[in-house]
């Protein structure tokens, strides 16, 4: 292989193809039943000491470090003591998208033919679901920010990464308060995200752990965040998304300010391996929001659910493509969308998310948040 080819998909994905139903089933099928309550993932990156303490050496990390100290809020302050019915939380749209349509307007879905009851006990078991997976991925970012402190070279994002360790911690316990207090059930991390964050924290390279944390994995969290805050008006949850997309938005940020840096001296072979890793971490994020778990509580066939879903026609996966609004734009300013003659692009037409490309990307984004 040259130093310009790229690998096929059963070498980055190991499976056939994108859509290979089968092996995006049995990956989460095979760990249905799991009980561990630790999981050790090998970590064999240098710890690296910097003697250079001339702050301000990257402007725009200086400011956003500045913002990261002055934007700190107590998980303490919000109004915790509000009761929360889990059955109305999301009343825009009736339930979390992908929609009602969606899931059972095909008389082939194994949804058809839900009753009122049936759709009910899904919107508590989704927002359940969906918030247990924000919270086992804040863990992930909790422990990518903390390696990024170790690993990255420049003081000034070791400083700004101390402050988003602080952040990501934050985040663990307001979503985990949440589910515990407010909605009393929780779900196991999701494989396919398992298996993203695995494949993170075991690169020993520092530039991996920030593109697949800070621009796949928190871009599309910010998105996911957006499209939650916007359906809700539960007080407590539209505050608390509130107070963690404006984080968040920073650290999207942090991502892509100190990599267009790095990746304007990797040579072709280097960037080739960043798109390969974008590509297959926006998968994996697909694959996650699967949301194969719930339907297996439920008592639904899963594989059918999944091949619906996969299937849908453009016009109404508007909900997973939206997800990828805030990566396809960082990935464009960072260079990976067109380097090697535009493979990341040619990728991510195929999986139908190449039209976000020209959306705000994260880098000024944050302002945003700030002002409101």
């Amino acid at each position: 292989m040259t130093s310009t080819e790229h690998r096929s998909d059963s070498a980055i994905l190991g499976r056939m193809s994108v859509n290979d139903v089968d092996t995006i089933v049995d990956i989460c099928r095979s760990n249905a039943h799991s009980t561990e309550t630790e999981h050790i993932v090998p970590d064999a990156s240098d710890a690296l000491f910097t003697w250079d303490y001339d702050k301000g050496a990257r402007p725009k990390l200086e400011k956003l470090y500045e913002k990261g100290k002055t934007s700190q809020w107590n998980a303490n302050d919000l109004p915790w003591e509000l009761e929360v019915d889990p059955s109305t939380i999301f009343r825009v749209g009736d339930q979390l998208p992908p929609t009602r349509e969606d899931l059972a307007g095909d008389p082939s879905s194994p949804l058809h033919n839900w009753g009122e009851a049936e759709w009910a006990e899904y919107r508590t078991e989704a927002i359940a679901w969906r918030l247990s997976q924000f919270l086992h991925g804040e863990q992930g970012a909790l422990l990518c920010t903390a390696k990024i402190v170790e690993t990255v070279p420049w003081i000034d994002a070791k400083y700004y990464a101390a402050t988003q360790v602080v952040d990501e911690a934050r985040h663990v316990e307001v979503f985990g308060r949440y589910l515990r207090t407010k909605l009393n059930s929780e779900y196991p991390i999701n494989p396919h995200l398992r298996l993203l964050l695995d494949d993170i924290i075991a690169d020993s390279r520092w530039d991996m752990t920030y593109l697949g944390m800070q621009i796949m994995v928190e871009g599309l969290a910010l998105a996911a965040f957006g499209f939650m805050h916007a359906g809700t008006e539960e007080p407590l949850l539209k505050q608390l998304l509130r107070y963690v997309m404006a984080d968040e938005a920073r650290h999207v940020a942090f991502g892509v300010l100190s990599l267009q840096e790095y990746y304007s001296n990797l040579t072709g072979a280097e960037i080739r391996e960043r798109q390969e890793f974008a590509f297959e971490a926006a998968v994996r994020m697909r694959d996650r929001f699967l949301s194969q778990e719930v339907y297996e509580r439920l008592g639904v066939p899963v594989r059918p659910m999944v091949e619906l879903l996969l299937n849908l026609p453009p016009e109404r996966s508007a909900f997973q493509r939206m997800l990828f609004s805030k990566i396809v734009p960082n990935c464009r300013k960072l260079g990976l969308l067109d380097a090697g003659d535009g493979w990341l692009r040619d990728r991510f037409t195929e999986i139908g998310v190449i039209e976000f490309e020209h959306h705000v990307d994260t880098s000024e984004e944050y302002e945003e948040f700030v002002a409101a």
